[in-house]
């Protein structure tokens, strides 16, 4: 299978975990969420889809990247598993942010799920440095939302 195929699977892949997580969003960020009290760093609602939508489309390069080296003689296997159970990890915290509205649960899971992005990273790395790069802004940008979870906790 070409890379270009693997590109538009794996995108495709993570966009789907996106949608679906959408729903759990959908369902919260126009009542419930709006009545939170929140830090003043706090984005405006309408950001959120096309950055998580562009780091999706990272994540899926990025992994595509790593199937990819399989070819290579690489073993990926273990990197793989990482990757689909850091997606659940993904797709768990909108559930429980905005779906079930228990942020405190939803801080425990986004630590859990940066350090797993951490740890992709670096296992990344070794695999194919690009697959590690197209991480970062998705590392950057899941520490923002730690911040922005925590103090959510700590301003209800």
């Amino acid at each position: 299978m070409t890379l270009t195929k693997k590109i538009f699977i794996c995108s495709g892949v993570c966009l789907l975990v996106g949608f679906l997580a959408g729903f759990a969003t959908s369902s919260g960020i126009d009542s419930w969420y709006t009545t939170l009290s929140k830090p003043s760093f706090n984005p405006p609602n309408w950001i959120f889809a096309p950055v998580w939508t562009a780091l999706y489309i990272m994540m899926g390069i990025s992994i595509a990247l790593v199937w990819q080296a399989a070819t290579e003689g690489k073993d990926i296997g273990g990197s793989i598993r990482i990757f689909c159970a850091h997606l659940v990890l993904n797709g768990m915290w909108s559930i429980v942010f905005f779906g079930i509205m228990v942020p405190i649960y939803a801080l425990a899971i986004i630590v859990i799920l940066w350090l797993m992005i951490s740890y992709m990273v670096i296992r990344f790395h070794r695999i194919n440095p690009y697959a590690s790069y197209l991480l970062i802004p998705y590392l950057m940008w899941v520490s923002f939302a730690t911040a922005l979870n925590y103090y959510i906790v700590v301003l209800n």
